[in-house]
C-alpha cells in the first residue's frame, strides 16, 4: 500500500471516529437527566408555593424592559446583564430569579456546563466547543437542560391548576422557536394564569400560557435557592 492510500485510510478512520463522537454527544444531550439539587414542591393542584417573590420581581420589569434585543453582547461575569431597557424572553427569568432569590443563572449554568458540557445542546445546536458566559444562560434550550438537571422539572399538562405563581414554563413558538415565561398570580376570566414574558415588545403580562406548545414546567423549592 502506497503512502497516498495509507493517508486516505487514516483520514477515513478519523472521520468515522469523529462521526461516532458527534453521535455520542448528540445522544447524551437527549438523555433525560435526574435530580441534582433536590426535588421541587409537589405539582399537584393546591400544593404550597412561595413563588410570589419571583412574580413580583418579574412584574417589576414591565415598563422598564421595553424592547426585544436578541443581539449577542459581551457582559460582566458573574451577575452580568445587558441594559435593562432591553432583552429577550430568558432575561425576564434571569432578572427575576436574581432579584427575588439572589440566584445567578449566568454563574450556575456556566459552572454546570464546564463540567457537563456534553449534556447541553451547545455543540449539536450551535457548533460551540466551549462555554460562553455572555450567552449560554440566555439560551432557552440551555436553561431547560439546567432546570432539569437541578431537579426543578414538573409535569407538563394542559390543566391550569397545576401552574402556580412563580413557576417557569418553556414552550415553542410556531412549533420551533424556544420561548420561556413566568407564571403569574393573576388569572384570565377563564381562570387560566397569566404569564410574564418578553415576546417582542418588552416585558408584558398576558393571557398566553396555553397559546404555545409547552415543553417544560419548572418550580424552585418554596423557600430555597439553587446551589451557588
Amino acid at each position: 500500500m502506497n503512502t497516498s492510500k495509507k493517508a486516505k485510510k487514516i483520514v477515513a478512520v478519523l472521520l468515522v471516529v469523529v462521526l461516532i463522537l458527534l453521535a455520542v454527544v448528540f445522544f447524551l444531550g437527549k438523555i433525560p437527566v435526574g435530580i441534582r439539587h433536590g426535588s421541587p414542591s409537589s405539582g399537584l393542584p393546591g400544593a404550597a408555593t412561595n413563588g410570589l417573590d419571583i412574580v413580583v420581581a418579574a412584574r417589576s420589569q414591565i415598563g422598564v424592559t421595553v424592547s426585544y434585543d436578541p443581539s449577542y453582547q459581551k457582559i460582566d461575569y458573574p451577575n452580568g446583564d445587558i441594559p435593562r431597557g432591553r432583552g429577550v424572553c430568558s432575561d425576564v427569568v434571569i432578572r427575576a430569579l436574581r432579584d427575588a432569590r439572589g440566584i445567578d443563572l449566568q454563574k450556575l449554568v456556566h459552572e454546570d456546563m464546564k463540567v457537563h458540557f456534553v449534556m447541553y445542546p451547545s455543540l449539536t445546536r450551535w457548533l460551540m466547543f466551549k462555554t460562553d458566559t455572555n450567552i449560554d444562560h440566555r439560551r432557552v434550550l440551555n436553561l431547560e437542560r439546567f432546570f432539569g438537571r437541578s431537579g426543578w422539572s414538573l409535569e407538563v399538562t394542559q390543566d391550569a391548576a397545576y401552574y402556580l405563581p412563580g413557576d417557569i414554563v418553556t414552550c415553542r413558538l410556531g412549533g420551533e422557536v424556544p420561548h420561556i415565561m413566568i407564571v403569574s398570580d393573576r388569572k384570565s376570566p377563564r381562570g387560566i394564569p397569566l404569564a410574564i414574558h418578553n415576546i417582542g415588545g418588552g416585558t408584558r403580562e398576558e393571557d398566553c400560557l396555553f397559546e404555545y406548545k409547552i415543553t417544560g414546567h419548572y418550580r424552585l423549592e418554596p423557600d430555597g435557592n439553587a446551589e451557588r
